[in-house]
C-alpha cells in the first residue's frame, strides 16, 4: 500500500515528535502492508511552514535511519498545504512540494469550520497552470460535513479528493463516517490515505480501510483506490468516473 498523507516527519507539525515516534510510526505502517510513504508535514497551518528544502532534508535523513535500522518502507517528501491566498506565489518561488516530481498534484487542506470564498478561483488559477489540487479529508471539513454535495462543486471542475482512512472506518464518529461513505459512493473521493499522527489516536487504519473497501464495495473498487494512489505519485493522469449527487436522507438529517 502507497500512504500519501502522513505526519511521520519528526518534531515539525502535530504529528510525530521525536525520530523514535517517527520509527514507531515507520514499524507500524510495515506491519499494515504499507511500502510507502508520502511524508506531508503542515505548510502554512499557523506557526507551522515546513519549507520545501527543510522537507527534503528531514525526509532523506529519516530515510536513513529507517535503512540503518532494516525498517522496509520507503519515504518521500511532501506538504499539506494549507490553502492561503499566496499559494501561486509559493509555487512560482519554488516553496511547494507535489506529490509527484512531475508537480502535477497537490495536496490542500480547507479550514475545518469553512471553505474559503477564494477557493474556487484560487483552484482555477492552478489549473491555468496544470496543477490539480487535490482536497485532503473534505469529509472533516464542517461546510462538507453539512453539505456533501459542496465538494461535487469543486470535483466537476476538476479537483481530487483524499478520504481519511480512520473517518471512513469510523474514528471520527459515525456521522463522519456516514458521509464517508457517501462521498465514496457519490464518487467524490479518489484516494485513501491514513492522515496519520502517531501510533495511538490518530494511527494509519489503512489495511482495515481498504478492507471495508473490499466487503462494501468489491475488490474492484479497491483496486481502483489503489491504481488512483500509484498515479497520484507517479504524476500519470488520474482517471475518476462520473460523480453522483448526494441526495439527503433520514440518517443524513438524524446525525445532522
Amino acid at each position: 500500500m502507497i500512504d500519501v498523507h502522513c505526519h511521520i516527519l519528526p518534531g515539525v507539525d502535530d504529528g510525530a515528535q521525536t525520530l523514535e515516534d517517527s520509527i514507531k510510526m515507520a514499524e507500524l505502517a510495515v506491519e499494515e502492508g504499507i511500502t510507502h510513504i508520502l511524508a506531508t508535514p503542515h505548510h502554512q497551518k499557523r506557526s507551522w511552514i515546513n519549507h520545501k528544502a527543510d522537507v527534503i532534508r528531514k525526509v532523506n535523513e529519516l530515510q536513513s535511519e529507517l535503512d540503518a535500522r532494516n525498517i522496509d518502507l520507503t519515504i518521500f517528501p511532501g506538504q499539506e498545504v494549507s490553502l492561503y491566498g499566496e499559494l501561486i506565489n509559493g509555487i512560482d518561488s519554488d516553496e511547494i512540494l507535489f506529490t509527484d516530481e512531475s508537480q502535477t498534484y497537490i495536496l490542500i487542506e480547507f479550514p475545518t469550520s469553512n471553505i474559503p470564498s477564494y477557493a474556487e478561483r484560487l483552484f482555477y488559477e492552478l489549473q491555468l497552470k496544470g496543477k490539480t489540487p487535490v482536497i485532503v479529508h473534505p469529509e472533516r471539513n464542517h461546510q462538507i460535513l453539512e453539505h456533501p454535495n459542496r465538494l461535487k462543486d469543486f470535483v466537476d471542475k476538476g479537483a481530487l479528493a483524499q478520504l481519511t482512512a480512520a473517518s471512513y472506518t469510523g474514528g471520527f464518529g459515525k456521522k463522519i463516517k456516514k458521509v464517508s461513505s457517501q462521498l465514496i459512493e457519490a464518487n467524490l473521493v479518489h484516494f485513501i490515505a491514513s492522515d496519520a499522527h502517531n501510533t495511538g489516536n490518530r494511527a494509519f487504519h489503512m489495511k482495515e480501510a481498504y478492507e471495508l473497501l473490499a466487503k462494501e464495495y468489491g475488490r474492484s473498487m479497491r483496486n481502483a483506490f489503489h491504481q488512483t494512489t500509484k498515479d497520484l505519485i507517479n504524476g500519470n493522469p488520474v482517471i475518476t468516473p462520473e460523480t453522483h449527487q448526494i441526495k439527503k436522507t433520514f440518517l443524513t438529517k438524524w446525525f445532522k
